[in-house]
C-alpha cells in the first residue's frame, strides 16, 4: 500500500504547496478524515501497522488478497463498523480485533482458520459474522454473548456439533450450517425466537430438528442429509414455514400432517424413497413449487411429474374427491325393481353365466346370492369393490364351472384353500387388496393364465407363480417387490406379460434378458439405476437385448 495512503489524514496536500487562491470548496485544511478504505482484489501479503493512522475508518475492505496475518494495530480503529478480510490465507485472527466496540460486520470467510479467538463474544455490536469455508472444528462458547447478531454463517467447516449456547442469540434471523458434520441439532436451539432461515444442508442429520419455539421460521433447508422419517409433531411446530427443502435424503413417507404448513410456498422432496403421497397436499393454498422427481412414486405417473406443480396439485386434489364418499345405500326392493337392481341378477346367471355382487361395500356376500345359483353353471364371478376380508367360503360350490373370478378392491389379507380348489380358473383378479403372500396350494390352478395382483403389499415375488405353467400374464405393479428370479421365470414358456412397475427393485438381473417369450416387460417406477429410463422407453425387445448384453 503506498505510504501516502496511510498518511492521508496527516500530510498537507500538494496543492497547498503552490501559492494559489482557494475557493471555499477546496480548502484542504477543512478536509475530513478518511472513513472508508477499500484495498480489495490486489496482491497484498501484509498490512502495515500504519493503519492506526486512520482512526476515523468505519469500513476497511481487504478481501481477495494474499494476507496470512493481520496487524495488531487494527485494535486501534475504534470507529470501525465493517471489516472484510475474506478470501485471504489467514490462519488466525489477532486478539486485538476483540477491542473494536462498534464493529457490526466481520467477514472472514474463505481463509484457513482452524479456530476463532475465545473472546469473540466481546464484539457486542456484531450483527453479521461470516466464518464459512474455513477449517473450524469448534465454536467458542462466548458466541452466546453476541445478542445483537442477526446473520451467522458457519457453512463449509468441520463442525461435529453446535454449542447449545447459540440459543442465547435472541436477534439471530439467519443461521447457515451447510456442509459440516452435524448429526443432531441441540434441542435448546428451539428457543431462538427470531430465527427465520435455517440452513442445514449437506450434514449427517437423521431427523428433522425439533423447533417448537421458532414461530417465525420461514425457511428450513435440510437437503443432502440422512433423514428417513418426517415426524408429524415436528411439522406441527413449523406453522410459519414458506420453504421446506428436503431433497436427497432417505425419506420414505410424507405424513398427512404436512397440511398444517398452510403458508408453504416451496416444497422440495426430490431424490428420496417416497412411494406414496397424501393427496391432501393438493390443498396447500400457497404452494407454488413442488419437486418430487427421483422418487419411486406408486400413484403418480412420470409424465405427470414433468408437467409442473400446478398440474400435479390439480391431480392430487382430484384424488381427494375419489377417496371421499362412504358406503353406498342399497335401494329398497319394491314391486317395480328391475332384475338388475335386486340383490341377485337371476337373468345374468341364466343367460350370461355371471354371478355379480359388486360395488356394494359389503363386508360379506349374502347367502341369498349363492342360493340363487341353483343348478345353473356359473363361469364368471364378480365380487369386486366391497369390504371383504376373506375369500367367500361358498365360492367352492362353483368349482365345476367357474373360470373367471374378480375380487379386486376389497380388504383381503390372505388366500384361503377354497380358492385353490377352483381348478378350471383361468383369470384371477385380486388387485387393490392387502395381500402379502400366496399359498403354495395355488399350484393346483394348472389352467390359470392371467393373475392381477397390482396394488397389494407383496414384498417378495410370490414363488408359487413360478410353478403355474399356463401363466401368460402376471400383473404385479404397485407392490414392494425387491427381487425376481430370472432362472425360474425362464422356465415359464407361456409368460408374455410381466408388469413390475412401481416396486422396490434395486437391480434388474441381466439373465432376465434370456426370457425371450416376454412381449411386454414393464419396469418403470423402480429405484434401480440401470437400465436407464431412455432404455426402458424403447420397449421390451430393446430392454431384453440390453439385459442380455450385460450377462457376464
Amino acid at each position: 500500500v503506498p505510504e501516502h495512503v496511510w498518511r492521508i489524514n496527516l500530510d498537507t496536500p500538494e496543492e497547498a504547496q503552490q501559492n494559489l487562491s482557494f475557493g471555499a470548496a477546496d480548502r484542504w485544511w477543512e478536509q475530513t478524515d478518511l472513513t472508508k478504505l477499500i484495498l480489495a482484489s490486489n496482491k497484498l501479503q501484509s498490512l502495515s501497522e500504519d493503519v492506526q493512522l486512520l482512526p476515523a475508518l468505519t469500513v476497511l475492505d481487504v478481501h481477495d488478497n494474499q494476507l496470512t496475518s493481520l496487524p495488531s494495530a487494527l485494535g486501534q480503529l475504534e470507529n470501525l463498523q465493517k471489516l472484510d478480510v475474506s478470501h485471504n490465507q489467514l490462519r488466525s485472527l489477532p486478539e486485538e480485533l476483540l477491542r473494536l466496540p462498534r464493529l457490526r460486520s466481520l467477514l472472514v470467510q474463505h481463509n484457513e482458520l482452524s479456530q476463532l479467538p475465545e473472546g469473540l463474544g466481546q464484539l457486542l455490536s456484531l450483527e453479521e459474522l461470516d466464518v464459512s469455508n474455513n477449517q473450524l472444528t469448534a465454536i467458542p462458547t462466548s458466541f452466546a454473548l453476541l445478542v445483537n447478531l442477526v446473520r451467522l454463517n458457519l457453512a463449509c467447516n468441520q463442525l461435529k456439533e453446535l454449542p447449545a449456547d447459540l440459543s442465547a442469540m435472541k436477534s439471530l434471523r439467519q443461521l447457515d450450517c451447510t456442509k459440516n458434520y452435524l448429526e443432531t441439532v441441540p434441542p435448546k436451539l428451539a428457543t431462538m425466537a427470531s430465527l427465520e432461515q435455517l440452513y442445514l444442508r449437506k450434514n449427517k442429520l437423521r431427523s428433522l430438528p425439533e423447533l417448537p419455539s421458532c414461530k417465525l421460521l420461514k425457511e428450513l433447508h435440510a437437503g443432502e442429509n440422512q433423514i428417513e422419517t418426517l415426524n408429524a409433531e415436528n411439522l406441527r411446530q413449523l406453522s410459519s414455514l414458506c420453504v421446506l427443502e428436503l431433497r436427497d435424503n432417505k425419506i420414505k413417507a410424507v405424513p398427512e400432517e404436512i397440511t398444517v404448513l398452510q403458508k408453504l410456498e416451496r416444497l422440495d422432496l426430490a431424490n428420496n424413497d417416497i412411494s406414496r403421497l397424501p393427496y391432501t397436499l393438493g390443498n396447500l393454498p400457497q404452494l407454488k413449487f413442488l419437486a418430487l422427481e427421483g422418487n419411486p412414486l406408486r400413484t403418480i405417473r412420470r409424465d405427470l411429474l414433468q408437467k409442473g406443480t400446478q398440474e400435479l396439485l390439480k391431480y392430487l386434489r382430484s384424488k381427494i374427491q375419489d377417496d371421499g364418499p362412504g358406503p353406498k345405500e342399497e335401494p329398497p326392493v319394491t314391486a317395480m325393481t328391475l332384475p338388475s337392481q335386486s340383490k341377485v341378477n337371476i337373468h345374468a346367471i341364466t343367460t350370461l353365466k355371471l354371478l355379480e355382487y359388486s360395488d356394494r361395500q359389503a363386508a360379506e356376500i349374502p347367502q341369498a346370492v349363492f342360493d340363487a345359483v341353483g343348478p345353473n353353471p356359473v363361469a364368471t364371478v364378480n365380487f369386486s369393490k366391497n369390504q371383504l376380508r376373506e375369500i367367500p367360503p361358498r365360492l367352492v360350490e362353483l368349482k365345476d364351472s367357474v373360470c373367471d373370478v374378480s375380487l379386486g378392491f376389497n380388504k383381503i389379507s390372505s388366500i384361503s384353500s377354497e380358492l385353490c380348489l377352483l381348478q378350471k380358473l383361468t383369470h384371477l383378479d385380486l388387485r387393490n387388496n392387502v395381500l402379502t403372500a400366496l399359498p403354495e396350494e395355488m399350484e393346483a390352478l394348472k389352467r390359470l393364465h392371467t393373475i392381477n395382483l397390482a396394488f397389494n403389499r407383496f414384498k417378495v415375488f410370490p414363488s408359487v407363480l413360478y410353478h403355474l405353467p399356463a401363466l401368460e400374464t402376471i400383473l404385479l405393479s404397485n407392490n414392494q417387490v425387491g427381487s425376481i428370479d430370472p432362472m425360474q421365470l425362464k422356465g415359464m414358456d407361456k409368460l408374455g406379460t410381466l408388469d413390475l412397475q412401481n416396486n422396490d427393485l434395486l437391480q434388474v438381473p441381466p439373465e432376465l434378458g434370456n426370457c425371450e417369450n416376454l412381449r411386454s416387460l414393464l419396469l418403470e417406477g423402480n429405484p434401480f439405476r440401470t437400465p436407464r429410463a431412455a432404455v426402458l422407453a424403447k420397449g421390451t425387445a430393446a430392454v431384453l437385448e440390453y439385459l442380455r448384453s450385460r450377462i457376464p
